[in-house]
């Protein structure tokens, strides 16, 4: 099994030899650790990691600051606070990278392609800057260039570095490919529910959508958000998004997106994505319900995966949108885990956005699991 820990402190030397302490009896071959830290710890990243560098075996450590952390003592948004998970894996089952830019796409594969070549299935947990402009494409490049399934999400977008692949920095998107010696099963949760049907889009501008089917924007969306989103379009903002389905989904995956502004004199729509026309898209809205209803599906569906096999860790990721404002209260979503799933070692953070597959979500709760 692996082992988690979690502590707060005024200064994080105390936090970290807490979790240091908590994590013994670390075993001597323990070599891949996670680390997460609130914001309050930003500026001390560099010297928690090189800490537990020389405080434990793990020499491996991935990780960041989020916008909260996620550990045994439940789910911290605010102080100094982090939380850590470390234990034994393969050697050669991990390839950790601190920087992938598609761009180098072909010398990423020149350089691990030997590791890439000797493995069947390939899994990556991690850990991208929201500040990166390039970050949607940076996702989808490793994911093609590695053919792997990737999870993760957004870190808080400070000024300094925030995330960790062996070492603190600020690169566009870090973390670790996973190849055949380690299995790791994966859940995407959506926090969002469709209020219409598909559309496509017939009109738009980059991001600015001007039609659907023909019909001004604006009408379409009046026609399904209801008397109360259409009378009032200010009630719109916060609650009523715009959804990317994905092609050949079984209708739970869709890639939500921010509307950003209305043109009630045009009927034009702003929308958080580069769109073209033909783009199919729909209405959603913010759901609490529908996000407690969608998490219990997704951890039902991985217990039928698991099938009895023992969790070693995990480390979840959810959307900063979700937590108490759709759970009722700070720490839901773990307990909702545990009792689907069971007790396990499990750390994660709240992002400023997820990572599925080979695109980013919103609105969503993604979870790792290590088998």
């Amino acid at each position: 099994m692996m082992r988690a820990a979690q502590a707060d402190g005024e200064h994080w030397g105390l936090a970290a030899k807490a979790c240091v302490a908590a994590l013994a009896p670390l075993a001597e071959d323990a070599n891949l650790g996670f680390v997460y830290v609130t914001e309050a710890f930003a500026d001390d990243l560099s010297s928690i990691v090189t800490f537990l560098r020389e405080t434990t075996p793990v020499t491996t450590w991935l990780g960041g600051v989020g916008l909260g952390v996620f550990g045994p003592a439940g789910a911290i948004g605010e102080g100094r606070s982090m939380a850590v998970l470390a234990g034994h894996v393969a050697a050669d089952s991990v390839l950790p990278f601190d920087r992938f830019d598609p761009a180098e796409q072909t010398e990423f594969i020149a350089l691990h392609g030997d590791w890439l070549a000797r493995q069947s299935a390939v899994t990556g947990l991690v850990h991208g800057d929201p500040r990166e402009p390039q970050i949607a494409e940076m996702v989808s490049g490793l994911a093609a260039a590695g053919h792997a399934f990737l999870i993760g999400g957004l870190t808080a977008a400070s000024e300094i570095p925030v995330q960790v692949s062996g070492r603190v920095h600020g690169a566009g998107l870090s973390g670790a490919l996973f190849g055949d010696g380690l299995r790791l099963v994966t859940g995407l949760s959506q926090g969002c529910t469709p209020i219409g049907v598909t559309h496509r889009a017939t009109e738009v501008i980059d991001n600015v959508l001007m039609a659907l089917d023909g019909r001004p924007a604006l009408e379409v969306l009046k026609s399904e958000a209801g008397d109360i989103i259409a009378r009032d379009l200010q009630r719109a903002a916060g609650y009523i998004h715009i959804a990317l389905p994905i092609e050949g989904s079984d209708g739970h995956d869709y890639a939500v997106r921010g509307l950003l502004a209305i043109d009630p004199r045009r009927g034009w729509l702003a929308v958080g994505e580069h769109l073209v026309a033909g783009d199919r898209l729909m209405f959603v809205r913010r759901d609490p319900n529908a996000a407690q209803k969608d998490l219990e599906r997704m951890l039902g569906g991985l217990a039928k995966r698991l099938a009895g096999q023992t969790i070693r860790g995990g480390v979840y990721i959810s959307c900063i949108g979700r937590g108490a404002q759709m759970f009722g209260r700070e720490g839901r979503e773990l307990d909702m885990i545990y009792e689907a799933l069971g007790r396990f070692p499990l750390v994660g953070f709240a992002a400023n956005g997820e990572i599925c597959n080979d695109r980013l979500y919103s609105f969503t709760g993604v979870l790792a699991l290590f088998l």
